[in-house]
């Protein structure tokens, strides 16, 4: 099969490789009818997490199911599915309370820029659809194995409630699906940090009401002053660096939560500075898994289109191209059609 395999920092190729199997009897393969490049793999592409060998890279994926193991009970091939990029059992007592990322028996999948991937722990991992969807509803049913489903962690954690008053810190496609997790949660304003005019337009399509372009003290005083100097109820911090942190705890009110969803890179919280702040911070890896019926029927139903996120359409092979253009700022996120 063909698969997406970095080499190095800068060095994407799409190579021949051989064809997954069944390692384990709980797991299954699918084809995949979709996949994307996630933000996350730009720490590889840009060397801030080491490469030491070549290796397949991706991690968001829809498809149908081509095999499966012998004790996998609830799938069978032929079906349609969506799973997380953390496979789960889904029984332990971490997935029981909501925290399938922290499974006990979990799983990191990865290599799904390919034709074909394996995925573990299928029974907990995997949402089967109850029929082939529509083609047009790939991109919204994509967005939801990653990036949907990691902006609507990042509210759920910020606490949105109805009436709320929402700031996003991130303009890339996890921030913008926040928006719209945060519109779908009854918040009243949402506040949008963002520069790019074309994150912006999207910003407000998905329900923001309002854009800041100023970053550090001067974006920390323009929300400060959106919200008649209180701060925001709710912050959803979804980039993941230290000044992106510093952003979020400069514009939370005191008592007011944030959701922490960005892969920290250079991240140094002070203690005291978190005592003074009088702010919750919840967060981590997004437990995808917990939403994926959710998200799946708001998707099915028309209610959300995340697939909005993908602005570049283009086929596996032209995935270094596809790195380059999101590197480079030029696309915010990039559906790649094996």
């Amino acid at each position: 099969m063909r698969a997406t395999i970095i080499h190095a920092p800068g060095d994407i190729r799409v190579e021949e490789v051989p064809d997954p199997e069944i390692r384990h009897p709980t797991d299954a393969i699918i084809r995949t009818e979709a996949t994307c490049v996630c933000g996350t793999d730009l720490w590889s592409y840009r060397g801030i997490h080491p490469v030491a060998a070549p290796q397949p890279i991706g991690h968001e994926y829809i498809g149908v199911v081509e095999e499966v193991g012998s004790e996998v009970a609830t799938l069978r091939p032929g079906q349609f599915v969506i799973g997380s990029f953390v496979a789960s059992d889904n029984e332990c007592e971490h997935c029981r309370g909501g925290y399938h990322s922290a499974c006990r028996r979990r799983e990191l999948v990865t290599g799904c820029q390919a034709e074909l991937v394996r995925i573990p722990l299928a029974d907990g991992t995997l949402v089967a659809l109850p029929e082939q969807p529509g083609r047009e509803l790939y991109p919204g049913l994509l967005a939801v194995s990653d990036v949907m489903g990691t902006g609507w962690y990042a509210a759920v954690a910020a606490e949105v409630r109805p009436g709320a008053v929402v700031a996003v810190v991130g303009d890339g496609a996890v921030g913008l699906c926040g928006v719209i997790a945060a519109k779908e949660l009854g918040a009243q304003r949402i506040i949008v940090m963002s520069r790019n005019p074309e994150r912006q337009r999207l910003a407000l399509g998905f329900g923001a009401t309002d854009l800041v372009a100023e970053r550090g003290a001067a974006g920390i005083a323009a929300v400060r002053e959106l919200t008649a100097g209180s701060g925001a109820g709710s912050v959803l911090e979804c980039v993941g660096t230290g000044e992106s942190l510093q952003q979020a705890l400069g514009i939370v009110r005191p008592g007011g939560n944030i959701g922490f969803v960005g892969l920290p890179a250079g991240v140094d919280i002070s203690g005291r500075q978190l005592f003074h702040s009088h702010a919750g911070v919840r967060g981590g890896m997004a437990p995808v898994r917990r939403f994926l019926p959710d998200l799946i029927d708001r998707v099915l139903g028309g209610i959300i289109d995340p697939g909005l996120v993908f602005d570049l359409v283009t086929p596996l092979d032209n995935v270094a191209e596809a790195y380059r253009a999101m590197d480079a700022r030029q696309a915010t996120k990039v559906y790649l059609q094996p």
